[in-house]
């Protein structure tokens, strides 16, 4: 028996689409038909994604050409889900803080690879640019910055500003510095809970007299937890910078801390790769490099992941000295320190006016459900 277009249409439209009212013709799901003797060929769309409505959709219409056109017909169909996107739940739109225009997020998957160290001569380096910089010393359990700005003994004033009492985060070397150490003895341990610890970041945060920033820079503590979900759903983080050592075990907690930000969940850009402790120089010889913790691992871990490489930072005896004595090693003047902390400082600036003309604002991220701690799928 030769079949025809016609009656197999017919036979089409006493078929509701699944979850529709209208009929599967005059819904515009039937995309096409095609038949050539006993054999039909039918195309069609649904937009309903489940296997159900995808198998009941077959079914039908092999059940509804065989008794209303031919019972031998020979069918073959193509069902097509095309599903309208779902807008994600656990994104809302963030919240900015007034007069701060970028938000970097400086982490390691690793502690002691140097993070802190890196954070505070990049803000030093950033306003030696003519930048108005601030960094908010999110490690609670183990605040550093303010030994690194030589700020131990100082505490936050409160200020009037429109009728409310805010912090005044305290300031050096063109810095504004507020950490959880400003409100802690220097021998007290801080053994809060995230929720408390949660409490006092947003305190920093948004109760603290920040003024006009240009970046506002973030030392989170090692690792993929509980802080850093807080901190994303707080602030609108334009992007993150990763610190690693070149050893293979540093590399893969760093590869970690990129996997974090790039999830579906939280999406935030990742800036880019620094690797810290890339060789060592003794002072004595200054020419020499020993490659202690391995060579250009995560120069190499960069292009594998398809970020940016911002630069490599030495192992060197007066970063240290620097650090421990309050004057990051950035603001020396005529090394080759400096010069290190300014191409990487560079970089980043750089990497943030890509990021902000080819991406739309980072929204702040609300977890509804364990989805946003879950692993990556790849």
């Amino acid at each position: 028996m030769k079949l025809n277009k016609k009656d197999i249409l017919t036979a089409l439209e006493s078929i509701t689409v699944p979850g529709e009212g209208q009929n599967m013709v005059e819904s515009g799901a039937v995309k096409n038909v095609v038949t050539f003797g006993d054999e039909v060929i039918v195309e069609i769309t649904i937009n309903n994604p489940s296997l159900q409505a995808k198998k009941r959709t077959e079914v039908d219409i092999l059940k509804t050409i065989h008794e209303k056109v031919y019972e031998k017909a020979k069918i073959t169909v193509n069902v097509k889900v095309d599903a309208p996107e779902k807008p994600k739940p656990n994104v809302i739109k963030g919240k900015p803080v007034p007069g701060i225009k970028n938000i970097i997020a400086v982490a390691s998957g690793k502690g002691g690879v140097g993070k802190s160290t890196v954070t505070a001569n990049l803000a030093v380096s950033l306003a030696k640019m003519g930048f108005n910089v601030g960094v908010l010393d999110a490690d609670i359990y183990g605040p550093s910055i303010p030994i690194m700005f030589d700020v131990v003994a100082e505490k936050p004033l409160a200020v009037n500003v429109e009728g409310k009492s805010k912090m005044k985060p305290i300031e050096n070397y063109g810095v504004k510095v507020l950490s959880i150490g400003f409100f802690t003895q220097p021998n007290q341990a801080v053994v809060w809970r995230g929720p408390m610890a949660a409490k006092a970041l947003n305190q920093m945060i948004f109760d603290a007299h920040w003024g006009e920033l240009d970046f506002l820079l973030l030392d989170l503590p090692p690792g993929t937890g509980d802080i850093h979900l807080s901190i994303m759903q707080s602030l609108p983080i334009t992007g993150s910078v990763i610190v690693s050592t070149p050893q293979n075990v540093a590399l893969a907690d760093a590869k970690k801390g990129v996997a974090m930000f790039q999830q579906e969940s939280i999406n935030v850009p990742v800036l880019g790769l620094i690797e810290n402790m890339a060789y060592f120089t003794p002072e004595e010889l200054p020419d020499n490099k020993y490659f202690i913790f391995g060579k250009e691992g995560a120069k190499n871990l960069a292009l594998d992941l398809k970020v940016p490489f911002l630069g490599e930072i030495p192992l060197v005896q007066s970063i240290r000295e620097a650090g421990d004595f309050g004057r990051p090693a950035a603001l020396q003047t005529g090394t080759a320190l400096e010069k290190a902390f300014e191409k990487i400082t560079q970089n980043v600036v750089q990497e943030v006016v890509s990021r902000n003309e080819d991406l739309p604002p980072t929204e702040a991220i609300k977890i509804t459900t364990m989805a946003g701690c879950s692993a990556v799928k790849k």
